[in-house]
């Protein structure tokens, strides 16, 4: 079997699993939210913005915050007051499917509604493996540059929604929104630019409102790289 024969067999098994996993969570109530992006984007910063919003607003909302070393990020969420677990890749540079369903296993809060995942810091690798997720975002900070999603077609042609972070160095950085734009909605048709600042705290309810509109089942934006449709599997093990 060659290398690309084993990868698509690694793959189409992630997704099983995934779909799987889809089920059983949706089956519970729980809505999952992949966040992608490069490390040093502002993730973290602006994922436990958020969680202390849903928390203030009595949402029932999770994390679980994937490195390959050090349980600093999962420290840093808890502040937030919402649930958090830290799940160490030993390095591997994406999370899989198998992985968040072994994490999941006896911790997750029953009453969550929305799970948010905070993938590994890498645009490559994690683009390819569904969690289970029901929306997939991708982050870019002002500082990372207009051509990232020219860069990192899969990752951006894979979201549901892009989110713009660290907009208040926008001017410093000389960031061209427009160009960003441009390039996203060239590999990504149509896709929902969200601008957010952590330290300001905009953008935060919005994003926050989006998860829980793809909780209470408003249709999300279909990228062109979505992952194929998936079928629940009834003889797959209870995520509890």
């Amino acid at each position: 079997m060659c290398r690309s024969d084993v990868r698509q067999a690694v793959l189409a098994k992630n997704d099983d699993l995934a779909a799987s996993l889809r089920g059983d969570l949706a089956g519970q109530g729980v809505t999952v939210v992949n966040l992608l992006s490069s490390p040093g984007s502002g993730k973290t910063e602006l994922l436990g913005r958020v969680l202390a919003r849903a928390v203030d607003r009595g949402v029932p909302v999770a994390a679980l915050t994937a490195d390959l070393a050090t349980e600093n990020d999962a420290v840093r969420l808890a502040r937030s007051g919402a649930p958090v677990q830290q799940l160490l890749t030993d390095g591997l540079c994406h999370l899989e499917a198998r992985q968040v369903r072994a994490r999941l296993a006896g911790w997750l809060p029953p009453e969550t509604s929305v799970l948010f995942v905070e993938n590994v810091g890498n645009l490559v690798c994690p683009a390819a493996y569904d969690l289970g997720e029901t929306l997939r975002v991708v982050l870019m900070a002002v500082t990372e540059g207009e051509d990232k999603p020219l860069k990192y077609p899969t990752s951006f042609g894979s979201a549901h929604l892009v989110v713009i972070t660290k907009t208040d160095l926008a001017g410093p950085a000389g960031f061209d929104e427009s160009l960003f734009h441009e390039n996203v909605h060239q590999v990504n048709p149509g896709v929902e630019i969200l601008r957010s600042c952590a330290r300001t705290g905009s953008g935060v309810g919005t994003l926050l409102d989006r998860a829980l509109a793809a909780r209470d089942g408003v249709p999300a934006h279909r990228p062109p790289l979505a992952p194929h449709p998936h079928v629940h599997h009834p003889d797959s093990a209870p995520v509890a």
